[in-house]
């Protein structure tokens, strides 16, 4: 079944860092630590797969502020999100400003192409590394003293968010498989200070870009 509780955390942004791989093994995360109003909320991005050797895949784009719907505009805290299209919940399959609808040519000059993704609501394509070059690619949105959302699962217990990546297209068998589901993707963005949002996206290499409404494969 899918999580028992998604939403997104608001805040600033005080401090990122990585795991030590000597201490923290196969699982591999960029770790961010966001004020609220309630207290410093640790968060762990994933950025490693157990079940591949190329890790996860990634996308680094940005949105405008309206693209996201209610959640630019929430006050810093955590906010619980249904999981719907309008809440503000996200679906890297079905969110429009997520989702990649065209394949840009590669002929085509790279400040035309960037404009016609804006134009469209297109995500760029998805890419494959090591956990090193996903944080090598994150990082560079991560100013501190930004405003920052970071949807995902909170905590059972303390402040903090967790499965801040791609949450369905689990293949069954999977330990991952009961909790598929849509609308509850996790994901980091930041504000910029033009006032729109650099978002990073994450997912394991396994993870399909077609799902059911259970959010199972297809």
């Amino acid at each position: 079944m899918p999580f028992d509780r998604y939403g997104v955390l608001a805040g600033t942004l005080h401090e990122h860092f990585r795991d030590t791989p000597d201490d923290e093994g196969a699982w591999f995360h960029v770790n961010l630590r966001v004020d609220a109003p309630d207290g410093r909320y640790k968060c762990a991005v994933d950025v490693d797969s157990h079940d591949s050797d190329t890790g996860v895949q990634w996308k680094v784009f940005t949105v405008d502020a309206a693209a996201l719907g209610p959640v630019a505009a929430l006050a810093p805290g955590y906010h619980e999100l249904a999981r719907t299209p309008g809440s503000g919940a996200l679906d890297y399959i079905r969110h429009p400003a997520l989702r990649r609808r065209w394949n840009r040519p590669g002929w085509l000059p790279a400040p035309l192409g960037e404009l016609l993704d804006r134009l469209l609501g297109s995500s760029p394509p998805w890419t494959s590394g090591s956990n090193l070059e996903a944080a090598t690619a994150f990082e560079p949105i991560l100013t501190v003293g930004r405003s920052i959302l970071v949807f995902g699962e909170p905590f059972d217990t303390g402040l903090g968010v967790h499965n801040v990546h791609q949450n369905q297209g689990d293949a069954y068998g999977s330990q991952w498989w009961p909790e598929n589901g849509i609308w509850q993707d996790g994901a980091t963005m930041t504000r910029r200070p033009d006032g729109r949002y650099d978002v990073f996206l994450n997912k394991f290499s396994g993870q399909k870009d077609h799902t059911d409404a259970a959010g199972h494969p297809v």
